[in-house]
């Protein structure tokens, strides 16, 4: 429909062009189909590109990296869950979080305890950012092993082929009294 206006108002221009009236009424749907056709690509393209496929079963936060988008994790997955594409990330014009202090990690800073991502995480966001996430609340059910007193979780559970360090794991056990989940 777009190319049908567009040529009828070229063919209005091309015949000679000398009615006013006739010409600028051709041009202007033209031109207002141009306009809404070179918007709607930028917006549905841009999105498209942008939008990744949910993959059944997996978040998006730990499909693509969102550092610094100022969703919450909750709601960025829940947009995925609804639409079956993760959303693009968004860069927030404000800043998220705590400032972070120079030469302090953000585990240093603030108290995690019970937040599900690890402190590498937790870290690095703070060092591409500059601002210390919020501490995120963890499930309602608690995920892992119900940590044994006086047992270390590398212990009490065979984390063999888990990229985390020992120490990193043991800590998540202490703080939470679960050991994590193996990651492979």
């Amino acid at each position: 429909m777009v190319i049908t206006i567009a040529a009828f108002g070229l063919t209005a221009c091309q015949d000679g062009g000398t009615d006013t009236s006739s010409s600028s009424s051709a041009v202007s749907p033209a031109g207002s189909a141009k306009s809404s056709e070179n918007k709607a690509p930028q917006g549905s393209a841009g999105g498209a590109a942008a939008d990744t496929p949910n993959k059944s079963g997996v978040k998006c936060t730990d499909q693509i990296n969102y550092a610094g988008d100022p969703r919450s994790n909750a709601e960025i997955n829940s947009i995925g869950e609804r639409t079956g594409h993760c959303p693009a990330p968004e860069k927030g014009t404000k800043p998220v979080g705590t400032p972070k202090k120079p030469g302090t990690k953000c585990t240093d800073q603030i108290n995690y305890a019970g937040d599900p991502r690890s402190n590498a995480e937790i870290n690095s966001i703070g060092e591409r950012s500059g601002q210390c996430p919020a501490p995120e609340k963890k499930s309602a059910e608690p995920a892992g092993t119900p940590k044994k007193p006086g047992v270390k979780c590398t212990d009490q559970i065979d984390y063999a082929g888990d990229p985390r360090p020992n120490a990193e794991i043991n800590s998540v056990g202490e703080e939470s009294g679960y050991c994590p989940p193996i990651q492979k």
